[in-house]
């Protein structure tokens, strides 16, 4: 496997009693250590109408992901983001990714 540019897929809900714009505010928060890696392309974050929630992130490579994925966890500008997160509902997965566009990159000809 080559090390390409790689998609991190968060699924998760949040803690009962946890204010949705209050969560949104906190994952801004993170943007100083993300920033930091210097491996983030982009990154969504996403509610479903269930109360799901998803954290796509697209990393340089997977070796940058898996290297976030450790430090994360001691990373004071994520404590507030992830103690709103219900950790039993937490499904994180990687994928190479194959494809990418956006309308700024190509316009239709």
């Amino acid at each position: 496997m080559t090390d390409t540019t790689v998609a991190e897929i968060v699924t998760f809900r949040l803690n009962a009693g946890t204010d949705p714009d209050q969560f949104a505010k906190a994952a801004a928060q993170m943007t100083p250590f993300l920033y930091r890696t210097g491996a983030v392309i982009s990154r969504t974050l996403s509610r479903d109408e269930t109360g799901g929630w998803v954290d796509h992130i697209t990393w340089t490579s997977m070796t940058a992901a898996k290297d976030a994925a450790r430090a994360i966890m001691t990373a004071p500008e994520a404590a507030p983001f992830m103690k709103m997160i219900d950790v039993q509902s937490v499904n994180l997965r990687h994928a190479d990714i194959y494809f990418s566009w956006a309308p700024e990159d190509h316009a239709p000809h």
